[in-house]
C-alpha cells in the first residue's frame, strides 16, 4: 500500500532521529575504539560482533562469511525477513586503513570537537553503519508496518579497503529475488541546503610491469648490457602519457624497483600501478592501450642489439560503475525526498571505488548515503591545520537519515 509522506510524518521522523542520536553516537564511539584495520582480522571480527549485537534487538539474525583471503576477517550479513518478501540491501564495511601503531603514533582516537568527531573510521565508514542503525530504529518506531513489510539485509564487507571482490558474490547471493535497491552508506558531502549522492564510480585495473634486460659488468662490458631500469623509465613515461583527463582516464605508476648493485647493468626492473576510468568503453580502451606497450622495447644492447623484454599483466580488476538508468531512477526518488525535507540532491560520479562497483550491474544502486565528513584515510594532524585527521560531522546524521528514510518510502511507494 502507498504511504503518505506529509509534514507530520517528516516531523515525527526528525524528532525520533534527534531523540536516538546520542545513543547512536555512543555506539559509534564503541566502534571507533575497536581497531579494525583490514589486516587485523581479530579487530574486524570484534567490530562485526559489536555490530550484530546492536542490530539484534531490531530482529536481525546474523550470518558471517569468511573472506576468501584468510588474512582478512569475516563479512557480516544481518537479515530481518519482511512480510512482502521485497528486499532492500543496506551496505557498509567493517575495515579501515589504519594500523593500530599508526593510531597510537598520531594520537588518532575518538575525539569530539564541536560539530566534528575525529577518529579512525568516523567518516569511512563506521558513521555510515551507525546511520543505518539509526534509520532502522526510527523507522521501526514511527512506521512499524513499513519496517515489518520489507526484508532488510545489512551487508558489511570485511576487506573493502583492499578492493577484494568476493564480497560482491556475498551481496548478490543474499539480495537474490525482488530486491528494490542496494543502498551504499559511504560518506556523502553535505551542506545546509544540498547534498551529493553517488550514481557512478570509476573502475580500476591494477597492473604489474616486468622488464627483463641483460646484465653486464658496468665497467668492462657496459656495451653488452641491456639496461632494464632505463627501459622501465622510458616505459613509465609512455604509460603516464595514456592519461586522458577529458575522457576521465588516469594511469598511475605507484611503485618501481630494479637492479641489484651499482657496478652491474641492471637485468631486471618491476613496477606496479593502477588505471581508472568511468565509462566502460574508455576503461577497455585504456586497457588495450596499456597492453599494446608490451614488448615494444626501445633499449637494446649496443653490442648485439639484444632487446629488453616487457611483460604487462593485469592482476586485479574492479569494472566501472557507469552512469545508468537504474541508478538515475533511484536518484530521482532521493531528489523528490530532498524536495520534501528542504535539501537539493545532486548527482556525483566519484573516482574512488566502493562496494557499489560490485553490484550495480544487477541491482539498482545508490551510494554516498552516509553522513558527511572530511579527510578519509588521514590520521595526521598539525598545529597549523595543514594536516587534519578524519572526522564526521555530527550535524549531518539527522538530515541524512531523514533524507534516506523518505527516499526509501518513495521507493516502496513506486512498487
Amino acid at each position: 500500500m502507498p504511504y503518505t509522506i506529509d509534514t507530520q510524518l517528516i516531523t515525527r521522523f526528525r524528532n525520533r532521529l534527534e531523540q536516538d542520536q546520542p545513543l547512536c553516537l555512543d555506539l559509534l564511539r564503541q566502534m571507533v575504539e575497536i581497531n579494525s584495520f583490514t589486516a587485523n582480522p581479530a579487530g574486524v571480527n570484534k567490530l562485526g560482533e559489536l555490530t550484530a549485537a546492536a542490530f539484534a534487538p531490531l530482529g536481525f539474525t546474523t550470518e558471517t562469511v569468511q573472506a576468501t583471503n584468510p588474512a582478512y576477517g569475516r563479512h557480516l550479513v544481518l537479515t530481518r525477513p519482511g512480510r512482502s518478501g521485497r528486499k532492500i540491501g543496506l551496505i557498509s564495511h567493517l575495515d579501515t586503513v589504519f594500523p593500530s601503531d599508526e593510531e597510537i603514533r598520531n594520537n588518532f582516537s575518538w575525539r569530539p570537537d564541536g560539530d566534528k568527531i575525529y577518529g579512525p573510521g568516523t567518516q569511512d565508514i563506521k558513521g555510515g553503519t551507525v546511520l543505518i542503525y539509526m534509520m532502522l530504529t526510527s523507522l521501526q518506531a514511527v512506521l512499524p508496518a513499513v519496517f515489518d513489510e520489507v526484508t532488510w539485509v545489512v551487508l558489511l564487507n570485511s576487506c573493502e579497503e583492499v578492493a577484494a571482490l568476493d564480497f560482491g558474490d556475498v551481496c548478490l547471493h543474499h539480495l537474490e529475488g525482488p530486491t528494490l535497491a542496494g543502498l551504499v552508506f559511504e560518506a556523502g558531502d553535505m551542506k545546509p541546503d544540498r547534498c551529493l549522492t553517488v550514481v557512478g564510480r570509476k573502475g580500476m585495473a591494477v597492473y604489474h610491469i616486468t622488464v627483463k634486460g641483460r646484465g653486464a659488468h658496468a665497467g668492462s662490458a657496459h656495451h653488452k648490457g641491456a639496461n632494464a631500469i632505463l627501459q622501465m623509465a622510458r616505459l613509465i613515461e609512455e604509460v603516464a602519457a595514456l592519461t586522458d583527463y577529458d575522457r576521465g582516464l588516469t594511469f598511475n605508476v605507484g611503485t618501481m624497483a630494479g637492479g641489484t648493485v651499482i657496478n652491474r647493468v641492471p637485468h631486471h626492473a618491476v613496477a606496479t600501478g593502477e588505471m581508472r576510468a568511468f565509462a566502460s568503453e574508455v576503461y577497455q580502451a585504456g586497457l588495450a592501450g596499456l597492453k599494446s606497450l608490451a614488448n615494444r622495447a626501445s633499449v637494446r644492447s649496443p653490442a648485439d642489439d639484444y632487446p629488453c623484454r616487457i611483460d604487462i599483466d593485469i592482476f586485479h580488476e574492479s569494472p566501472p560503475w557507469s552512469r545508468n538508468e537504474a541508478s538515475d531512477r533511484l536518484l530521482a526518488l532521493w531528489q523528490q525526498a530532498g524536495h520534501s525535507v528542504g535539501l537539493q540532491v545532486l548527482p556525483e560520479e566519484r573516482g574512488g571505488l566502493s562496494d557499489g562497483n560490485l553490484i550495480w550491474s544487477q541491482i539498482p544502486t545508490l551510494d554516498g548515503l552516509g553522513p558527511s565528513g572530511r579527510n578519509a584515510h588521514c590520521s595526521e594532524q598539525s598545529a597549523d591545520g595543514s594536516k587534519e585527521q578524519e572526522y564526521v560531522q555530527v550535524s549531518s546524521f539527522v538530515p541524512k537519515g531523514l533524507l534516506n528514510l523518505i527516499g526509501i518510502l518513495n521507493l516502496i511507494n513506486t512498487v
